[in-house]
């Protein structure tokens, strides 16, 4: 997939498709599925069988190409990414009412640009969990909004700014009436082929239903919700399915959930999903202690999620020295820090793989009076002692219910991925 329209075509269904973690891990699941991968079950009995496998936790997905010379010392080529976005989850007793307007309670989940969620059509997505343990994804299309305050009843907004407390301007409207007239987890049981009484537990969010759209000059450009961090798992997935068989190493896809909070959970990359994963494969490759600490000295991570592009109206906000621009390909991000686990030497790997890819990149570090933010890089690095490298797409307008990116540049993380995955 080499034309950057058709690369953002795909993305485009991709994102589509995944307006929840839970929905991204069943798309990857699918799209692996159709690549000839197979699904293992975390709790039977894993063989040494080489081939393609995946396993789903949750809302995170690990996935992996074992070579047929795969053994005890073999070394891992791991892509990291996540799955979730910022927005808002569904509280319990979720159905609400005031003055007349029906709401939904919802909670802050992770970092949100608050105010670009007002005024849009949104909807809930996530999944259902019935007594017996079965889960159930749902998704209610077009639903609910967050109406912000008309000009006219606070005429400062303009100028003072706009200030939204999270408990009392954020839950969104869905209808009129009063709470005794609707019942929100009865509808979204009733979309999932369920009786809302069957419904013991949900973990249900919010995403904005607006259509991912190119446009701008020559339709070089590119919105739409969730591009952290949906860009850098396609960009993994693809590059993992095209994967030549027999590399020398174990090429690893690790797309965790719950980034956006900290990443401490089972599906988190601070838990224990990865090194599960990795001590299982090693294991059934007859690997001892010593066999797993060989393989992690010899194998590399590369930590993909998305950076800033230097904003036109707010440059002061960015580096002077150190300006990546929309379309200068993927970023080398570089934390003094270590918010970000780029070293020299995974500098050099990443421009070895660019190279190989005959892909640009450019290099990203924060001005000194913005601290940056984090990724998993930091944390794979110190929970497991892999050489770890940050990188990813430069957006404008990160965490917004609608971010945006130049259309080349997802492509051309995926190609640099594809040439880590090779063994640059």
């Amino acid at each position: 997939m080499t034309s950057s329209h058709a690369y953002m075509d795909d993305f485009a269904r991709f994102i589509t498709a995944s307006p929840s973690s839970y929905h991204a891990a069943a798309e990857v699941a699918r799209r692996l599925d159709a690549a000839g991968f197979t699904r293992r079950d975390e709790t039977e009995q894993w063989p040494a069988t080489p081939g393609r496998h995946y396993i789903v936790r949750d809302g995170a997905v690990i996935a992996w190409a074992q070579p047929a010379a795969a053994g005890p010392t073999t070394p891992f080529r791991i892509l990291g990414a996540h799955t979730d976005s910022p927005g808002f989850k569904l509280k319990p007793k979720p159905t609400l009412a005031s003055q007349g307007w029906l709401q939904a309670g919802v909670e802050v989940y992770g970092g949100p640009l608050q105010n670009s969620w007002l005024d849009r059509e949104l909807e809930l997505a996530g999944r259902l969990v019935t007594r017996d343990g079965a889960e159930h994804l749902v998704r209610t299309g077009p639903f609910l909004r967050i109406p912000q305050l008309a000009v006219h009843l606070d005429r400062e907004v303009n100028t003072a700014g706009l200030t939204l407390d999270r408990q009392r301007h954020l839950n969104p409207v869905f209808g009129v009436g009063d709470s005794s007239q609707a019942d929100l987890v009865g509808h979204l049981a009733g979309l999932a082929g369920l009786e809302g009484a069957d419904v013991a537990g949900y973990d249900i969010l919010t995403a904005d239903t607006a259509a991912p759209a190119t446009f701008g000059r020559d339709s070089t450009l590119f919105a739409a919700g969730r591009l952290d961090n949906l860009t850098s798992v396609h960009a993994g997935l693809l590059a993992l399915i095209a994967a030549p068989e027999d590399t020398g190493q174990i090429s690893v896809l690790a797309a965790f959930d719950h980034e956006e909070l900290g990443s401490q959970s089972r599906s988190g990359a601070s838990g224990p999903l990865l090194d599960d994963i990795l001590t299982r494969l090693g294991a059934a490759l007859g690997a001892d202690v010593s066999d797993r600490l060989r393989a992690y000295a010899g194998s590399w991570c590369l930590s993909a999620d998305a950076g800033h592009a230097v904003h036109p109206n707010y440059p002061e906000r960015h580096d002077p020295a150190n300006t990546p621009i929309a379309g200068g390909g993927p970023l080398l991000k570089i934390n003094a820090n270590q918010r970000y686990a780029t070293d020299a030497v995974g500098a050099a790997l990443w421009a070895r793989a660019c190279e190989q890819a005959d892909v640009p990149y450019q290099e990203f570090v924060s001005n000194n009076t913005v601290p940056c933010g984090s990724t998993i890089g930091p944390l794979t690095a110190t929970r497991l002692g892999i050489r770890t490298v940050d990188v990813g797409v430069a957006l404008l307008s990160m965490h917004s219910a609608r971010e945006m990116c130049h259309v080349n540049d997802p492509v051309l993380l995926s190609a640099a991925i594809g040439a880590f995955y090779a063994g640059a």
